[in-house]
C-alpha cells in the first residue's frame, strides 16, 4: 500500500510542477494546489501505514499508529486552503486590472 501512495504522490508532484510552469494564473494555481495534496499524501505515507491499529498507546497495546502525521496533515491542509485562497484573490485582481490572464502578455505591459 505504501508503494502506490508513493507512486500516486509522485504522479502529483509532476503533475504540479507541469502545472507551475504555465503561463495561465488558473494552471499555476492549480499546480500549487496538486503540490499540496501530493506533500499531504508523502507526509501521509512516511508515517507508516497502519490498519487497525490505535493511534493512542493504551494499556496492553504495544503496536500503535503514530498520530503526528495525522496532525502535521491536518496543519498544512488549513495552511494550503489560506495559501489557494490568497492566490486566487490576487489572480482575481490581476487579471481584472490587465485584463489578461496570461503572464508572457504581462511582461508587456510592464514598460508601458
Amino acid at each position: 500500500m505504501e508503494i502506490i501512495t508513493s507512486i500516486l504522490a509522485g504522479i502529483l508532484f509532476a503533475t504540479a510542477i507541469y502545472n507551475i510552469l504555465q503561463k495561465q494564473f488558473l494552471r499555476i494555481i492549480i499546480g500549487t494546489t496538486l503540490l499540496t495534496h501530493g506533500a499531504h499524501i508523502f507526509i501521509f505515507t512516511s508515517g507508516r501505514l497502519k490498519t487497525g491499529q490505535p493511534p493512542v498507546l493504551t494499556e496492553g497495546v504495544s503496536d500503535y499508529t503514530d498520530p503526528l502525521p495525522q496532525a502535521l496533515i491536518l496543519t498544512s491542509i488549513v495552511i494550503s486552503f489560506g495559501v489557494t485562497s490568497l492566490l486566487l484573490v490576487l489572480a482575481y485582481r490581476t487579471s481584472e486590472e490587465n485584463n489578461t490572464d496570461n503572464m508572457e502578455e504581462l511582461r508587456g505591459n510592464e514598460h508601458e
